[in-house]
C-alpha cells in the first residue's frame, strides 16, 4: 500500500502540472521510558502514519501532508502541494534548479539483533530500576534517574524520475545520570554519555551491552566525590577531551557550520548561519594537518543514527570528505543547494523528522578520522594537561565561530600521570584556532560513533538523530576555566 499511496501522488501531482514530485509515506513507532528515584517517571508508546508530498510547479516548490490514506485524500494532498508551489511561484527570485540525480529501485534495512519493540516493558523497567537502585545506595545521591528510547521507521519514497525506495531503520538508545546536591552546588555524572545516554541504529541488543546496572555504582560515587574535588585551574592550558565531548564539539563547531542551507541563507530560523561561505571552500586552513573530517552516511562507516541507504531525495548514502588534512573541502548539501555552487551533485544529507515535515539538510555521521596514538601514551606523552570527560553544557555563536563548553569532570594530569579529579572544567575558543591546536588524536581502538538524538533544527523544528565518531585528542593552549563556581 505504501508504494501506491506514493505513486498515486506522483501521478496527480504531474497531472495538475507539476515538473518534479516525490512523496514520503513514513510510519514511525515510538517508546520511551524513564524513571526516577525509584518510580517510573515515562510510559509512552506512539505510532505516526502519513504521506508528505513535495513538487515543483512553475520553478518553486510546494509541500502538502496528510494522515488520511485513501486514495482519494492522497491525490487532494498532491493537489494542494501543487496549488501551493504555483502560490510560491509569484514570488520567486528564480526558478529552482536541482543537480542531476538517478533513479533507484531498492529495500534496505539495517541490522540488528533484537527487537526493543518484542522485548516487554516491563523487562526493560526492570533494567532502569535495578540501576536506580544501585546509584541510589551511594550515600549523598540526591536523584537518580534512567531512561530507554527506541524507534522504528519504515519509509516509501517515490518520486517522479522513477525512484522507488523502501527503508526500515530500528534506533536503540539508553543512559543513566546520577545527581547529588550538596549546600548551594550540584553536581552529576552520566553513563553512557550526558542527555540520554548512547543511541545508534541497533536493536535491543546496544541496551544489553550497556550494562546500566553495572556501571551504576561508579556513575554514583564519582558524581558523590566531585563535591570534594579541587576547582578546575584557570589559564591556557593543555586539554584532553575523551571521546564523548569531542564528538559534541563536532557537532557545534563542524557539523552545522557546513550545513550548505545556513551558508547559503536559506536556512536560519533555530541555530543560526555560518562563518563557512563559500569563498572558504578548498582554501580555510580548518584544523592542524593530523584533522581529517568525514561526513559518512554509509553502513560501512557504523550504525550511526546518521546511517541510512538513501536520503530523503532519494540520494545514496556517500561519505564526504569535510575536513581533509586540516583543510575545508566540503559541505553538506541537497540536490537545490549543490547547484547553486556549482557542484554536480548532491551528497545526500536531505532528511526528515516525520511525514509532515519537509526534508532538510541535516548531519549525518559527522566524524573525525582516528589518529594513531594510544591512550595510556598520549597520557604518558603530556606533561601538564586537564582531561575532560562528558559534556554538561555549551554555548556557541549563531556563526558557529565562538564557544564555550563544560564537562560533568575533569582529571589533572601531571608528568604523563591522572592525577586527582577537578570539578566544574570548562574551555573556550574560537572554532578555526581550537582545531588547529590539536596536536595528537588516539587510534581506532579508542574510536567511538556517539548518537545525539535530540539535534534541532528549523521552523517548525525538526529533532533528528546524528552521528559523530571520535576518540580522545589533545588539544594545546586552549582557554581554560571553571563553570558553575560558587
Amino acid at each position: 500500500m505504501m508504494q501506491e499511496w506514493g505513486h498515486a501522488a506522483i501521478e496527480t501531482a504531474k497531472r495538475r502540472g507539476a515538473t518534479y514530485a516525490d512523496a514520503r509515506v513514513m510510519d514511525i513507532r515510538q517508546r520511551e521510558i524513564s524513571v526516577k528515584n525509584g518510580e517510573v517517571g515515562t510510559l509512552a508508546e506512539s505510532e505516526s502514519l502519513g504521506i508528505g508530498v513535495r513538487v515543483i510547479a512553475e520553478g518553486a516548490w510546494g509541500f502538502a501532508s496528510t494522515d488520511r490514506l485513501t486514495r482519494e485524500a492522497v491525490q487532494e494532498c498532491a493537489a494542494q502541494a501543487v496549488a501551493i508551489a504555483k502560490a510560491s511561484a509569484l514570488a520567486k527570485r528564480e526558478n529552482v534548479a536541482l543537480a542531476p540525480a538517478s533513479a533507484y529501485v531498492d529495500t534496505w534495512q539495517n541490522p540488528f539483533l533484537k527487537d526493543p519493540f518484542r522485548i516487554p516493558v516491563e523487562r526493560q523497567i526492570d533494567v532502569l530500576m535495578a540501576a536506580d537502585k544501585e546509584m541510589r545506595k551511594v550515600k549523598g545521591v540526591t536523584v537518580a534517574e534512567g531512561s530507554m528510547s527506541f524507534r522504528r521507521i519504515e519509509q516509501m519514497f517515490v518520486s517522479s524520475i522513477g525512484s522507488a525506495i523502501h527503508q526500515i531503520k530500528m534506533q536503540s538508545g539508553a543512559g543513566i545520570v546520577a545527581t547529588a546536591f550538596a549546600g548551594t552546588e550540584i553536581q552529576k555524572r552520566s553513563y553512557p554519555n550526558s542527555f540520554g545516554g548512547q543511541h545508534m541504529l541497533r536493536g535491543y541488543e546496544l541496551i544489553e551491552e550497556l550494562d546500566l546496572p553495572g556501571n551504576a555504582p561508579r556513575v554514583a560515587e564519582e558524581c558523590v566525590a566531585l563535591h570534594s574535588a579541587a576547582q578546575c585551574p584557570e589559564g591556557q592550558k593543555t586539554i584532553i577531551l575523551d571521546s564523548s565531548q569531542l564528538g559534541l564539539q563536532i557537532h557545534e563547531s563542524i557539523g552545522h557550520p557546513i550545513e550548505l542551507d545556513r551558508v547559503l541563507g536559506m536556512e536560519a530560523n533555530f541555530a543560526g548561519m555560518s562563518f563557512l561561505t563559500v569563498d572558504k571552500l578548498r582554501k580555510l586552513k580548518y584544523g592542524s594537518d593530523i584533522v581529517n573530517v568525514v561526513a559518512d552516511a554509509r553502513l560501512a562507516h557504523g550504525p550511526g543514527l546518521g546511517t541510512f541507504a538513501y536520503d530523503d531525495e532519494g540520494v545514496p548514502a556517500q561519505c564526504t570528505p569535510i575536513i581533509t588534512n586540516g583543510l575545508f573541502t566540503g559541505y553538506l548539501s541537497n540536490r537545490e543547494t549543490a547547484a547553486s555552487i556549482g557542484e554536480k551533485r548532491s551528497n545526500g544529507t536531505m532528511r526528515t523528522e516525520s511525514w509532515n515535515r519537509l526534508p532538510i539538510i541535516r548531519m549525518t555521521n559527522i566524524s573525525i578520522n582516528p589518529g594513531t596514538w594510544k591512550f595510556e601514551d598520549l597520557i604518558a606523552d603530556t606533561d601538564d594537561a586537564i582531561y575532560m570527560e562528558t559534556n554538561r553544557s555549551w554555548s556557541i555563536d549563531d556563526r558557529r565561530y565562538h564557544f564555550q563548553f563544560s564537562t560533568e569532570i575533569g582529571w589533572e594530569i601531571k608528568g604523563g600521570k591522572k592525577t586527582r579529579m577537578i570539578k566544574n572544567p570548562s574551555y573556550s575558543g574560537i572554532t578555526t584556532e581550537f582545531w588547529n591546536s590539536c596536536d595528537a588524536i588516539c587510534s581506532r581502538d579508542h574510536w567511538t560513533l556517539w548518537g545525539t538524538p535530540n539535534c534541532g533544527k528549523g521552523q517548525p523544528m525538526q529533532t533528528m538523530g546524528t552521528g559523530h565518531g571520535a576518540s580522545p585528542a589533545r588539544f594545546r593552549n586552549v582557554k581554560v576555566g571553571v563553570a558553575f563556581a560558587k
